[in-house]
């Protein structure tokens, strides 16, 4: 079943965060992640909740997701990360 990284991300540093955006692409892809949602237009139909943008990538499991932000590919963006962006990050599986 399918598995979906969430994000609701703000930047913090541009020049770091052009660099995180050039370094987790090539470690999603070798997961079999692919992005669904990329930042873009928010328009927030009911309630109050005004997120930042939103980063949605789709995973073929959870196990693929869970390895690939565990793994040693993806560790140099998370170290840029840390002062590149802020943000929310959730795990969810999809319906089979």
């Amino acid at each position: 079943m399918a598995a979906y990284v969430i994000s609701d991300v703000e930047m913090v540093d541009p020049e770091l965060f052009e660099k995180y955006r050039a370094l987790a692409p090539g470690t999603i892809a070798q997961y079999g992640g692919r992005y669904l949602v990329r930042g873009g237009k928010i328009q927030t139909i009911e309630g109050d909740w005004k997120p930042k943008p939103l980063v949605i990538v789709e995973f073929p499991t959870m196990q693929r997701a869970l390895e690939w932000y565990h793994s040693p590919e993806y560790a140099e963006a998370l170290k840029v990360r840390e002062k590149a962006l802020s943000r929310n990050l959730i795990f969810v599986d999809g319906v089979s």
